[in-house]
């Protein structure tokens, strides 16, 4: 069945413990020698570790997701604050690196330490593809004493999977369609596939597939009928078949566009917790419009306080037309607030945008005459931020004390640059 699919040598290769390996190489020390720990905040003892490298995950049993109260006082630890701004910057230059190998139509960015490059057709220039690959490894580690894992497929699917399911406890791995029933049909639990969530897995399980060969085996018209597109793809992406180009898995997968801010302190009246809600729905809208997308489903999330006993809300609501108004979205949001909030004090809020469609879908109202004046004016904000920065225009809400964007314009990525 594989015969008449496309076989190409796509590489995805992860920089390992990026941001450990880029403190490291910043202070001359071994990555895979010493325990290094990237902290989100050390003012804050809850505070995330970001990044570790495999000697403090080894021997100290510390990883990403720790806390910080969690690492233990040792004088062989070394514990860093992020850099945001120099990981974006030596993500870029291994970027560059990489151009030195391909045209950057062949490279495609899955995240900061992470990237896909097509190696077909460079057989000429590098020799085999595998010899490239491997060649790429040490360059990298040459340049900027960051070590790495490959792993090589047919397609973007196989090579991700090649590298999550086996490169990253062998630093390379390459995969053929023939590996797919002794490879990937044994994997279990299905989470650990690339593309399936927990949620998408408990409800295979509930249908009897607990293994990627159960899927394999599965009735095509049965996932059909569950889960429409995805159950199709499920299906196919058992058999190890992706027909997308390099990088359209993240395009096309774009399911909604969502915002999550855990806040510095209780939020306790309706009020602050509406500015916060404001100022999301702003940057969720943004993305949406500048995606060229609008939805119809809005949902909030809300968490609140420990001292208050935790617990929460998520809540959606589906409108009649589709929207990337700001405005719009922050009117479902103060409904969903209104009808579900307990009064309690807020530590967590959450904000999606889904059931999207393309923009040309927005109709012109005869009620709503505002409503290309309302499009026309977030597109000219957008520029303006894109253009001078995120702080060039915002709601006078935001310079209130319960506001948050002045301060989330000193980070990157939620952390320090």
């Amino acid at each position: 069945m594989y015969e008449l699919l496309p076989d190409r040598s796509i590489i995805c290769i992860d920089m390992r413990c990026f941001y450990a390996s880029c403190m490291a190489m910043l202070h001359n020390l071994d990555p895979m020698e010493v325990p290094i720990a990237v902290v989100g905040n050390f003012e804050q003892k809850g505070s995330v570790v970001l990044a570790a490298s495999p000697p403090m995950k080894k021997r100290f049993g510390i990883k990403t997701g720790s806390r910080l109260y969690e690492i233990p006082k040792h004088p062989d630890i070394r514990l860093f604050e992020p850099k945001m701004e120099f990981f974006v910057r030596m993500s870029m230059e291994i970027t560059n690196l990489l151009n030195q190998f391909v045209p950057k139509e062949a490279i495609h960015v899955y995240s900061i330490d992470e990237s896909f490059v097509d190696l077909s057709g460079t057989e000429k220039l590098w020799g085999p593809p595998e010899e490239t690959a491997k060649y790429i490894q040490k360059s990298i580690y040459s340049q900027f004493q960051i070590p790495s894992a490959v792993g090589m497929g047919p397609n973007m699917l196989m090579a991700k999977l090649a590298l999550d399911l086996e490169a990253k406890k062998t630093n390379f791995a390459k995969w053929t369609y023939e590996d797919v029933p002794k490879k990937l049909w044994p994997v279990s639990p299905l989470s650990e596939m690339w593309g399936i969530g927990r949620r998408t897995e408990r409800s295979l399980n509930n249908m009897g597939i607990f293994k990627v060969g159960d899927l394999a085996r599965a009735d095509l018209e049965m996932l059909e009928s569950r889960f429409g597109i995805l159950g199709n793809q499920l299906y196919y992406h058992a058999w190890g078949i992706d027909l997308s180009p390099l990088g359209a898995p993240i395009a096309e997968g774009q399911i909604s566009f969502g915002k999550g801010q855990m806040l510095m302190r209780d939020y306790r009246t309706r009020r602050e917790i509406l500015t916060v809600i404001l100022e999301m729905c702003e940057d969720v809208a943004r993305r949406a419009r500048e995606a060229h997308q609008a939805g119809r489903t809005v949902s909030l999330g809300v968490g609140y306080s420990k001292d208050a006993f935790g617990g929460g809300f998520l809540r959606s609501r589906t409108i009649d037309e589709p929207t990337n108004d700001t405005m719009k979205i922050y009117e479902v949001c103060k409904e969903l607030l209104d009808e579900y909030y307990a009064e309690r004090p807020v530590r967590q809020i959450t904000i999606s945008l889904s059931k999207l469609e393309t923009e040309r879908s927005m109709q012109l109202s005869f009620f709503d005459r505002q409503k290309w004046k309302r499009r026309k004016l977030g597109a000219t904000m957008d520029y303006l931020r894109s253009k001078i920065g995120p702080t060039a225009v915002l709601r006078a809400v935001s310079y209130t004390e319960a506001g948050t964007a002045l301060d989330r314009s000193q980070f990157l990525g939620g952390h320090k640059k």
